[in-house]
């Protein structure tokens, strides 16, 4: 098993770059070109429109950094409260498994859940910039 301990670090990448390619995918539509009607969307909802900005550059800047494993905590929590709202908004009335159901958004905000709790791993811009490059220091990251 300790076979396997050594290639968590290429676990956390592989989540790290499902997770961003996910959420780049469905926020670049909102950054370039439908922030507008975002913004209506959110106050639809019954939220203040303001909220769409946070909510869009969360999905699109935040799953580059993900990617990146620049900033890995932060912008995973931003991801995971964007998916939350999306639950309780969105997707909630439609059940779990049903068409438009939440199962989809639940998986990424828990893969979110746990980047923010495990972080990027020793295969990211985060472990550089805190000098854990290899050694030990590498598993504290």
């Amino acid at each position: 098993m300790r076979y396997l301990d050594r290639l968590q670090p290429l676990a956390l990448l592989a989540l790290r770059i499902v997770l961003g390619i996910i959420m780049i995918g469905h926020g670049y539509g909102k950054v370039f070109g439908g922030l507008a009607q975002h913004v209506e969307r959110v106050h639809s909802l019954g939220l203040y429109g303001g909220l769409a900005y946070p909510s869009a550059f969360a999905e699109f800047f935040g799953g580059i950094l993900v990617i990146a494993g620049l900033f890995t905590r932060f912008a995973s929590l931003a991801i995971m409260i964007d998916m939350v709202v999306a639950i309780w908004k969105v997707h909630w009335k439609n059940g779990l498994l049903a068409k438009g159901g939440y199962e989809f958004p639940l998986c990424l905000a828990t893969i979110a859940f746990a980047l923010i709790l495990f972080g990027a791993g020793p295969i990211a811009l985060d472990a550089i910039r805190h000098g854990a490059v290899g050694g030990a220091k590498a598993k504290k990251a």
